[in-house]
C-alpha cells in the first residue's frame, strides 16, 4: 500500500502582510512565484517562494506566506492567538484519497475526510494537530 512517494511540498508561514514578509525569502535566494492567490473559502491570500532543486524527480520545496483576508479566518485567528510563524507543513502525495482513508482507518483525526480544492488548483486535506504531535499537516495531491 503506497501513497507516494511523499515529498515536502511547502511550509506555510502565517504573516500579517505579504509584502512586509517577502524580502527575507528573496534575499536568501528563493524565487517568488508569478502571482499571489486568494483562496476565498479559506480566507487567505498566498504567496509562494521556490527553493532550488537538485533532484529532478522530486518536486521543488516551497515556502508559502499566508496573509489572512480578515480577522475571523483560520489564519487571522492563528495570528491573533500565536502571532506570525510556521502555521503548517504540507506533504505532496501520489494518492490523497487513499492516504486519507488509510489514516482514518488507523485512528488519525482528520480535519478534512475528503480532498477539497486549495491554492494552485491542487486537491488538499488537513490532518488535525492532535494526531501529529501538535503540527498542522496539509496533504496535497500531485498533478
Amino acid at each position: 500500500m503506497s501513497y507516494g512517494p511523499i515529498y515536502i511540498d511547502h511550509i506555510g508561514i502565517a504573516a500579517k502582510h505579504l509584502d512586509e514578509n517577502s524580502s527575507f525569502w528573496r534575499l536568501i535566494g528563493l524565487t517568488q512565484g508569478d502571482h499571489d492567490e486568494t483562496v476565498e473559502d479559506q480566507g487567505v491570500t498566498t504567496r509562494f517562494f521556490s527553493t532550488s532543486s537538485h533532484n529532478e524527480e522530486a518536486p521543488v520545496a516551497k515556502i508559502e506566506l499566508l496573509e489572512p483576508t480578515g480577522e475571523d479566518t483560520p489564519i487571522g485567528k492563528f495570528l491573533s492567538k500565536r502571532g506570525p510563524g510556521v502555521q503548517q507543513i504540507c506533504f505532496s502525495v501520489g494518492d490523497l484519497t487513499g492516504l486519507l482513508a488509510h489514516l482514518a482507518e488507523n485512528g488519525v483525526r482528520l480535519i478534512d475526510e475528503a480532498p477539497r480544492l486549495g491554492a494552485g488548483g491542487k486537491m488538499i486535506a488537513f490532518v488535525h494537530p492532535s494526531s501529529t504531535g501538535g503540527v498542522l499537516v496539509e496533504l496535497s495531491q500531485r498533478s
